[in-house]
């Protein structure tokens, strides 16, 4: 039987007309019904007795029973905006919020798609879509299925295609319609239901005589749109704006050190004065090396090995140390790992007045562990106690990134913001793959950064600010009028988000000194300081961007990327 659907779902069928997408929606609604899967379904503009989006339809087809001679292209597309608000917010929104899987029968793609093809200037278009984007509340569709089939207009399918090939905020599904219904339907269901267990591998298929039972708590769209359920959002303050400029500086600041542009890297004083991570977490100095030069650099992916390595680099952070066991003992396995020899090295540069830990947080001592004077001792012996018990093969079973986090969590010693920190480095490698937009723990800087944001939090936590924030980004962005230049097609993720309200609280202090955290800091202690060590920009294969960066950036492997502040 095929996992069953967690609530609160949103499925969107777009294509071109006579792709078959109004008759699949109605057997679909009914087949899930008829399981068990509480489910409704709704259409753009809507024919639904006493809705505008009715007396739209009827309109669009027959203006003149209205005494209309014609509409002009932009208002009538404006006419359909209007009737897809009344069906988001009189419909859609409150059925996500009982819980229930939601079927929409077009998006706003045919906005864009229709609206071009009747001569709609892009500009009218961009902003009627905006526009709709807003009424939308940040809720994103679980997935888009794309309903390909012959002999359908061939200018619309293509301009579907093209939307369907840029879109990188939500998942997107092509199905090819060339066959019966059934063999459409089973098709349908495979992706639902794939996508409900995450994507990790092809779900059995539903039996048609069983019932599903109610999903568990980690199951990803509730957890893409539970945040919508809460009464009251949280009220933005005059941070909220400065959050999303800086987060477009920052990573414009990126491309223009990756790219080798010369000239100023900002304009802004606070950013070229002081340092700052970047948007992303994945771009910064020391998770690119340890992507590349710790995780993926051997070829030996075991869970043990991978997890050895991993948190072994993590527990000091610090580039210089990893070189420093590397050149002592050549390849670092688990396999060949020996306490005595790695206390001996660790002990030498310390005694020599080495800093073997990183300063960008405090890894506390593990003191479960009488092994000596020295931290790095207990740390050792702590990484040694995760194998014993077994901690990677529990990792790679775990169902999914709170499931891990927890494992993780339990260790003495390792609390919410490191075990966070673990979880999402261990995810860049092969022992686990989950999505980053599936769970995330604010930190405490994270937490200053939100307060300075929201001068009300409403019905929301800090986890549900994060996520509403990443739902939200290309909206903001939009409407702030900025050009954020996404991670190579890969938009900002959980992590970067809740990375994004620490370094905003920082940013604060100075920009906004008359608005206070929780901490009541003022100063920001690290300084830009440049670097001659470059970075060849490489990312986890498993997120695809590897190959556009080669394409576009044939020069990055060759050492741009000099003097980064991360």
């Amino acid at each position: 039987m095929r996992k069953p659907i967690q609530s609160a779902a949103l499925f969107v069928f777009e294509g071109a007309d006579g792709a078959g997408k109004t008759t699949l929606v109605s057997v679909l609604k009914e087949h899930l019904n008829r399981h068990g899967i509480e489910c409704v379904a709704f259409a753009f503009p809507g024919r639904r007795e006493g809705s505008l989006g009715k007396h739209v339809y009827e309109v669009h087809h027959d203006p003149r029973q209205f005494g209309i001679e014609a509409i002009v292209p932009s208002g009538l597309q404006l006419l359909h905006v209007a009737a897809h608000v009344d069906v988001i917010e009189r419909n859609i929104l409150p059925a996500l919020r009982d819980g229930k899987v939601v079927l929409l029968d077009r998006y706003w793609w045919s906005t864009l798609v229709y609206g071009s093809a009747s001569g709609v200037p892009s500009e009218l278009l961009q902003s009627m879509t905006a526009l709709e984007s807003l009424a939308w509340q940040g809720v994103k569709p679980t997935t888009l299925l794309l309903l390909d089939r012959p002999h359908t207009d061939v200018a619309l399918a293509s301009a579907y295609r093209g939307l369907a090939q840029h879109e990188t905020t939500f998942p997107v599904e092509t199905v090819r319609n060339t066959g019966t219904m059934d063999s459409l339907l089973e098709q349908v269901l495979d992706i639902i239901f794939r996508t409900v267990a995450g994507g990790r591998g092809r779900s059995p298929r539903l039996s048609k005589t069983a019932t599903p039972r109610p999903a568990g708590a980690n199951s990803a769209p509730a957890a893409h749109l539970e945040v919508y359920a809460k009464a009251s959002p949280p009220k933005p303050s005059k941070v909220y704006d400065t959050y999303w400029k800086f987060a477009a500086e920052r990573q414009e600041v990126f491309f223009r050190q990756v790219e080798g542009r010369e000239g100023a890297l900002s304009r802004d004083p606070i950013l070229t004065k002081h340092k700052f991570t970047n948007a992303y977490r994945a771009s910064d100095r020391v998770s690119q090396y340890l992507i590349r030069n710790v995780i993926y650099e051997s070829e030996d992916q075991t869970p043990q090995e991978v997890f050895f390595r991993t948190v072994l680099f993590k527990m000091f952070n610090k580039i210089d140390t990893w070189e420093l066991l590397k050149n002592e003992f050549g390849q670092i396995r688990y396999s060949e790992y020996r306490f005595d020899e790695y206390d001996r090295v660790l002990s030498r540069a310390f005694k020599a007045g080495a800093r073997i830990y990183s300063a960008a947080y405090i890894m506390p001592a593990a003191k479960t562990f009488d092994s000596g004077p020295r931290k790095h001792s207990s740390h050792l012996r702590l990484l040694e106690s995760m194998l014993n018990q077994h901690l990677p093969e529990r990792l790679s079973e775990a169902a999914s990134m709170k499931d891990a986090f927890n494992l993780l969590r339990s260790i003495p010693m390792l609390g919410d913001f490191l075990a966070l920190q673990l979880v999402t480095d261990l995810n860049y490698s092969t022992l686990i793959n989950f999505s980053e937009q599936e769970f995330v723990v604010p930190g405490p800087g994270a937490r200053d950064g939100i307060r300075k944001c929201f001068s009300d939090m409403g019905d929301f936590d800090e986890s549900d600010v994060i996520r509403w924030a990443m739902d939200r980004q290309s909206v903001e962005f939009d409407r702030l009028g900025l050009a954020f230049r996404y991670l190579w097609g890969r938009p900002l993720q959980l992590i970067d988000c809740q990375n994004l309200f620490c370094e905003t609280d920082k940013y604060a202090r100075l920009a906004h000194p008359d608005v206070v955290g929780l901490s009541g800091r003022t100063r920001i202690k690290q300084m830009y300081r440049q670097t001659s060590r470059p970075i060849a920009y490489w990312y986890p294969p498993k997120w695809k961007i590897n190959e556009k960066i080669n394409q576009e950036l044939p020069s990055v492997g060759l050492g741009h990327g000099a003097g980064l502040w991360g």
